[in-house]
């Protein structure tokens, strides 16, 4: 077999069998096919597209390209939840406690973020002394004792997926469907999970923009997912403006806890009781979706998730107390609030804008190497639809560098649009895909 004639034949809009496939992951894996070949390839499917098959034949040569995580060892249905990312988006913070006191296992590997926001090992860390860093036998041990661990992902995770991702950035064949698919799915099979719920978002602030697009691509997760003998479920989700308040990672913790508390906000909590109840339905713990959402009531309202939260944070390192005391999480020194310009109705926030912001304070990442400030961010306290008057706060900026307030509280401004006219406030929810 040889990589040339396999690129001829994608070239030429032919079908790429399992068997040819698994030959050039394998080979570009282990440095035998070199880089301008698989640009070549990738190119040819980028144009050609791929069926089906092969995108599952694409996604599972690069999940067993490395370490398949074997979680038998633990009790139970296991279930994951993967979000494709947003500003905001805080979701496993309470989510995953939220699931695990309702009695369904969450063994979870997570990244760190690299763009506007953290990610939710970023974001856990605002715990003092929290660590995924943690062996494979601890992540199993966390979860059959409190029923969920989070570690961060192994270099031996889908290695082919990094080394194929690093090369379509540098040739623009990032954007296709099959490719995108099958990098997220690598991950999400290699880790083990026996369920997959997929939280896909839509909109100025996600991945994908358009509705249409995010719809496309959960389909074909699914797609994946199902034909790989995981049962997975896709939520499209808005991502036209951040998701709750707050955005910047010890801000977003504080959130979360105040959702675990029972004191949320409206469309984080809908989230988190729709993703959620599928997640509770796919475990085995809840007959349909009804149930299960009664059931993340019940643990919300008799504390156990707090309770879940706390013991989850300990077990890994992190001071638990500061789940009771949020106040006690790191805290920025400059504090101010943005006033509205005019009176009117927010008609339209660009929602990646907002996401800026709190990349300029320090709370994101422009580089791999980069330090997170834990302590910066936004809190939003006007979303699309609301009414304002010329003075109120907009939203309230944390910051430990005053020439970076004023960057970000410019840009802040000019990402919210406020008219006269009164605008319809949007459907969190766009869609479910099972199959």
């Amino acid at each position: 077999m040889r990589m040339y004639d396999l690129i001829m034949k994608k070239r030429n809009g032919g079908t790429l069998r399992d068997e040819e496939i698994n030959f050039m992951i394998k080979g570009y894996t282990e440095g035998e096919i070199p880089d301008y070949q698989i640009s070549a390839m990738m190119m040819a499917i980028y144009f050609q597209g791929m069926n089906q098959a092969e995108t599952l034949a694409l996604t599972m040569a690069m999940a067993k390209s490395g370490d398949m995580l074997d979680l038998s060892g633990i009790h139970g249905i296991k279930v994951d939840k993967h979000s494709t990312g947003g500003v905001g988006d805080k979701t496993s913070l309470a989510l995953t406690p939220m699931v695990a006191a309702a009695g369904v296992t969450v063994a979870k590997m997570s990244g760190r973020g690299l763009g506007h926001t953290g990610g939710t090992i970023d974001k856990l860390e605002s715990f003092t002394g929290f660590s995924t860093a943690i062996s494979e036998q601890q992540f199993k041990d966390n979860v059959n004792r409190i029923g969920i661990s989070i570690m961060g992902q192994t270099a031996d995770l889908a290695p082919a997926d990094k080394k194929l991702y690093a090369l379509r950035d540098v040739t623009a064949t990032v954007d296709n469907m099959s490719l995108i698919a099958s990098s997220i799915m690598s991950k999400k099979l290699a880790a083990g999970a026996d369920a997959i719920v997929l939280d896909v978002k839509t909109g100025s602030g996600a991945f994908m923009k358009q509705e249409a697009d995010s719809f496309a691509l959960a389909q074909e997760m699914v797609r994946i997912g199902n034909g790989a003998g995981r049962k997975t479920i896709a939520v499209i989700s808005d991502m036209d403006q951040p998701l709750g308040y707050a955005v910047g990672n010890a801000l977003e913790v504080k959130e979360a806890i105040d959702t675990l508390k029972g004191n949320g906000p409206k469309d984080f909590v809908e989230l988190c009781m729709t993703l959620g109840s599928y997640m509770l339905v796919a475990g085995g713990i809840a007959p349909n979706r009804e149930d299960a959402e009664k059931l993340l009531a019940d643990v919300i309202e008799n504390g156990s998730a707090l309770e879940k939260l706390a013991a989850f944070v300990s077990a890994q390192g992190g001071d638990k107390e500061l789940v009771y005391h949020p106040e006690k999480l790191p805290q920025a020194s400059l504090i101010q609030e943005i006033a509205s310009p005019t009176d009117g109705f927010v008609q339209k926030i660009i929602c990646d804008e907002i996401g800026i912001c709190s990349l300029i304070l320090g709370g994101g990442r422009e580089t791999k190497e980069s330090e997170i400030d834990l302590s910066v961010g936004l809190v939003l306290h006007k979303k699309v639809g609301d009414a304002v008057k010329k003075g109120d706060s907009l939203a309230t900026i944390y910051a430990n560098d005053a020439e970076k307030l004023e960057i970000a509280k410019e840009r802040f401004l000019n990402a919210y649009t406020i008219d006269q006219n009164p605008v319809e406030k949007k459907p969190l929810i766009k869609g479910i895909v099972i199959e």
